[in-house]
């Protein structure tokens, strides 16, 4: 996995410093593909990629706060004087969010598997009468979600996902926020119980079931498909998301699948260099997305 190195400059801190009031040369925390996060003065910093306007992750944190007022487990950025929530500091989005202290479940256990489905389905209910307005980029989950086939995911063509998925959300009319990213790695839990979900940059608008499948596949075992245990505990908690098929869990979470296909060379165009273990799982992944065909 290769995470952000972005420093926390001299500049951004004293941004910081003026702007919430938090002082100090920071920590920096693990994980982070494109941001990178900073434990500075009992809070996090997170340092966007530079040149992403301000306008994305502020729509995104709009999603944020609507959850964190009904779910405790939702972190939502502090505000700045004038009521956003980024500044801009040498090209980059700066965000201030609470500490929490933590570590990743283990979506290999059980119970936090099947405690993260449950967390998923409060997400959802939480979000579902959420009008955020539209979105300012789209997300990367959104390329040929409606039927449009991908251009940066070519290799992976397949008309026949093309067809289903445009059927499949003519079919499935519920729209409302997302989290966009819900595995293991954007929660926090604390002996044994989830306590935060976290980086909301890839929220948008659409059917949880899309969402669900996803996060089946992220919280099951990911090499062999989706986790119909976390799908079940999905539903008895009472999420949003209609009841899938084995057809429409499967088609949904290829579409999980090329979006990765294609973020996997974006970042190779962008100059990240992958290790031979990335390029094994990256290997493994498009062996799923042949695999899962129906």
């Amino acid at each position: 996995m290769i995470y952000a190195t972005t420093p926390l400059t001299p500049a951004i801190r004293e941004a910081v410093g003026l702007t919430w009031g938090f002082t100090g040369e920071g920590e920096r925390l693990h994980g982070g593909e494109e941001s990178a996060a900073y434990r500075l003065d009992g809070h996090v910093i997170r340092v966007g990629p530079a040149g992403r306007d301000a306008a994305e992750p502020e729509w995104c944190h709009t999603i944020a706060r609507h959850a964190a007022a009904t779910l405790p487990e939702a972190l939502a950025p502090l505000p700045a004087p004038d009521g956003t929530t980024v500044i801009t500091v040498e090209g980059r989005p700066i965000s201030c969010w609470p500490y929490i202290d933590g570590a990743w479940p283990d979506a290999g256990v059980v119970a936090q598997r099947v405690a993260g489905a449950r967390l998923l389905a409060r997400l959802h209910r939480s979000l579902a009468g959420c009008r955020p307005g539209p979105r300012p980029v789209p997300a990367l989950q959104e390329s040929g979600l409606y039927g449009d086939p991908p251009h940066d995911a070519a290799e992976l063509d397949d008309p026949v996902l093309d067809r289903w998925l445009a059927d499949f959300h003519a079919r499935h009319p519920l729209r409302h926020p997302l989290h966009g990213d819900f595995y293991a790695g954007n929660a926090l839990a604390r002996d044994g119980t989830i306590v935060a979900v976290l980086d909301w940059d890839e929220s948008f608008v659409g059917a949880p079931e899309t969402e669900l499948a996803a996060a089946a596949l992220e919280w099951g075992d990911d090499l062999a498909g989706p986790s119909k245990e976390f799908v079940d505990a999905y539903h008895e908690a009472g999420g949003t998301a209609s009841r899938l098929d084995e057809e429409s869990l499967a088609q949904l979470v290829r579409h999980k699948l090329r979006r990765e296909y294609a973020y996997f060379h974006k970042a190779a165009r962008f100059g990240v260099e992958h290790d031979q273990a990335d390029l094994d799982y990256h290997h493994a992944r498009v062996e799923l997305f042949h695999r899962l065909r129906p």
